[in-house]
């Protein structure tokens, strides 16, 4: 019977809002890393080792109890005392640590000897407050000033780094302590006498600082929340938001255990990664786009993310709505890559930016994030019902259609072309932005302008919802315009992109306006916008699953017999659960039932695999062996876990299986269920769409799949002829008997 193995990143990784901790498996920050505690973009600690009498402890075990709790447990090494040897492991050191705002840790230390132990414990700290992108790069440069002070009396250790207007500060305190303690050499020391069976503890917390804001721990000694009296117990704000957040969610029930779990994890990685600042209510907020690289507001992943979570909750499309919208360019900026229009890629608030050194203030280098803005406006008016909606950012969705026909386009000839301005700014525009994912099939870059197949797939499908759009707000002429617009985009798209040999859409059109004649997944997202003739699309999706795509795990970014071919690389041949999710619902909308099930099993099949099914942002391209190692590899880049379009992968994935479609302004919710036989039975409890909430449940029966309404609820005062209705799905007339 073969052993199925649990793959794991190397480390932890606690986060709670903008505050995350980073370290090894061994609750340790070694210097010469990524690890580290970071806030507002800001490395605080660097360096966090323990020591007992000047010696490492040994790791017993690590867990990560919740995605802002972890437990380490410690034990001794041989040591040398005054009174003779320790023997090893005859102590324990458990740490227990929790993230909000601040971190707060208790220490516990026990003596399992038969005598009293005379030790020193030392913590070593060091803050470099390196900016985020110093990190990744691993290139520093000291700017400011950094100054320490020890208040003995108060149990502080408080490190400050000033450049300028610049500031940040982190403070360790040391709370509940009755031995003596002090500071020297760089290393926090506590003296400790236990007698034989004799514990000992004490907590520490950590305090930042960025400028005028403080950071203090909401979790208090032994990682309690606050208690208003004894033995009652109080959820702080961000304990309630979260559980009002998986409470008011779309729940999954199923036999399948493993996909039950998935979707937990899924639903509890979307609350890990709320950005509580970008809150626009409690309805309505915004998720950072990973840990521990990418925990502020992103265009692309925010937009995906949305997409996503629609069948799951609509306050992710109203959030991002919101806050893309309040950053839309007004003008053109090079060093900013902006043009009027267009929306954001990434902001940041770390030094180099504080001082214009980066162009994330924000930078708006991404040649998709103003089209997928037009594609989730209309996805959360499908599902909400809420004209509101679309009178509200009428004016930013005209700026976006204006940026893809002018900006976008850059030689007027109707495709989407991106070209970098900034002398910071990125190579590539797409969703794979490596500098190095663009290849011609001999490996070689491709220089810009580029043109990728699926920039022109999101302006159709964009143009054809914004049609709809207009049409509701009464402008007939635009909406005929934007009709005509895509069907013509659609023709010339594939007279151009078509690669008749290869039976795949090329992977973009270069600057000469010649084929980039790599086979690479991008194609699968031209089967989800809809630009894709059927014939095309079919023979697209067997391309996609041939041996040299397919890992069996799920479908690579690109070809392995393209001389570029790496599947340890970020974008040349890696596997991403969105872009598989991407691409499984595309072939489920043209019809291939098979094919989009066959690629859901293999990323689920990873999941189940990947340590408490988290599915990480990027695994490696490897093929699956069953029969020797059937388990996915790590990508050893350092992927962010959790991430939110992986974790929103899951949904996506499962909203694809059922075949759910939102129509809430003409009261119909249409499904297609076409369960797999692994999956024979599913339940969606409080599935949303426009005023009304349902249960509805799902199960195979012989070669087909059927559904039902089990229960709906409809808001109070919806009249009958407002409650929506469940159908059938017409768009799709070929049954499926998938095994």
């Amino acid at each position: 019977m073969p052993i199925e193995i649990t793959v794991a990143p190397p480390g932890l990784t606690i986060s709670q809002g903008r505050t995350f901790m980073v370290t090894d498996q061994r609750g340790e920050i070694n210097p010469s890393g990524d690890e580290g505690v970071y806030a507002i973009d800001t490395r605080f600690i660097d360096t966090y080792r323990l020591f007992l009498n000047r010696e490492p402890w040994e790791l017993v075990t690590a867990s990560q109890l919740s995605f802002y709790a972890a437990c380490i447990q410690l034990t001794n090494p041989r040591i040398s005392l005054e009174n003779g040897n320790l023997d090893a492991h005859t102590l324990g050191l458990t740490i227990n640590r929790t993230v909000g705002e601040g971190i707060h840790e208790d220490f516990d230390l026990m003596n399992y000897t038969t005598k009293k132990v005379r030790c020193m414990l030392e913590l070593a700290l060091h803050s470099d407050f390196a900016d985020i992108f110093e990190v990744k790069a691993k290139r520093f440069v000291q700017r400011g000033r950094l100054q320490t002070q020890w208040d003995e009396k108060q149990g502080k250790l408080r490190t400050t780094y000033t450049d300028r207007d610049f500031h940040r500060a982190l403070t360790y305190q040391i709370l509940n302590l009755t031995t003596p303690f002090g500071y020297a050499n760089g290393r926090l020391f506590f003296e400790i006498d236990l007698e034989p069976g004799q514990g000992w503890h004490t907590c520490g917390e950590m305090i930042l600082e960025h400028g005028q804001h403080i950071k203090t721990p909401i979790y208090t000694c032994g990682g309690q929340r606050a208690k208003a009296a004894p033995g009652e117990e109080v959820l702080t704000d961000f304990d309630e938001r979260q559980a009002r957040w998986q409470a008011r969610c779309t729940a999954v029930l199923t036999p399948n255990e493993h996909v039950y779990r998935m979707y937990r994890q899924a639903v509890e990685d979307m609350g890990a990664l709320r950005v509580y600042d970008l809150d626009v209510s409690d309805e309505a907020w915004v998720s950072a786009a990973g840990v521990p690289w990418f925990v502020t507001l992103f265009g692309r992943d925010s937009l995906i993310v949305s997409l996503q979570n629609m069948s799951v909750s609509t306050g992710f499309a109203s959030g991002a709505l919101k806050r893309l919208a309040a950053y839309q360019a007004t003008e053109r900026d090079d060093w900013r890559d902006a043009q009027p229009g267009k929306i954001l890629h990434e902001i940041r608030f770390g030094e180099l930016a504080h001082f214009g050194t980066i162009p994330f203030t924000p930078y708006y280098g991404t040649a998709d994030a103003t089209i997928l803005y037009l594609i989730l406006l209309s996805e959360a008016y499908r599902w909400t019902g809420n004209v509101d909606l679309l009178k509200e950012y009428r004016t930013v969705a005209e700026g976006c259609l204006h940026w893809i026909d002018h900006s976008g386009d850059l030689d007027g000839d109707g495709f989407q072309e991106y070209q970098t301005y900034s002398p910071r700014g990125y190579e590539n525009m797409g969703w794979k932005d490596a500098a190095d994912s663009v290849v011609y099939a001999d490996g070689s870059q491709v220089k810009q302008p580029k043109a990728l197949c699926e920039l022109q797939g999101y302006v159709y499908d964009a143009k054809r919802r914004m049609a709809e759009v207009f049409e509701v707000l009464g402008d007939e002429a635009r909406s005929k315009a934007l009709l005509q617009q895509a069907e013509t985009l659609k023709r010339h798209f594939q007279q151009a992109f078509w690669m008749e040999d290869e039976d795949c859409f090329a992977y973009g059109l270069d600057a000469e306006k010649k084929q980039i004649t790599s086979i690479a997944s991008n194609a699968g997202h031209c089967l989800w916008s809809g630009i894709a003739d059927q014939e095309e699309a079919e023979r697209t999706a067997r391309q996609l699953l041939q041996e040299d795509m397919w890992s069996g795990w799920g479908i690579r970014t690109l070809s392995s017999r393209n001389p570029a071919y790496n599947p340890y690389s970020y974008h040349l041949g890696s596997v991403w659960p969105h872009d598989n999710s991407i691409i499984a619902a595309g072939f489920k909308r043209s019809g291939l039932v098979n094919e989009a099930n066959r690629v859901i099993r293999g990323i689920f099949d990873a999941a189940r695999r990947f340590q408490a099914y988290r599915l990480p942002e990027v695994f490696a391209g490897l093929q699956r062996e069953s029969k020797t190692a059937d388990f996915p590899a790590i990508y050893p880049g350092g992927a962010n876990i959790p991430q939110a379009w992986a974790s929103g992968s899951i949904f996506q994935m499962i909203q694809t299986m059922l075949g759910l479609r939102a129509d809430a302004p003409h009261k119909r919710l249409f499904v297609h269920p076409t369960l797999p036989t692994w999956l024979p039975e599913l339940q969606l409890q409080h599935l949303r769409v426009g005023p009304c909430s349902f249960t509805l449940h799902f199960w195979r029966e012989g070669d087909r799949s059927r559904w039902e309404v089990v229960d709906m609820v409809a808001d109070q005062g919806v009249a009958k002829e407002e409650v929506i209705q469940v159908m059938d799905e017409p768009i799709f007339t070929k049954p499926s008997n998938e095994r």
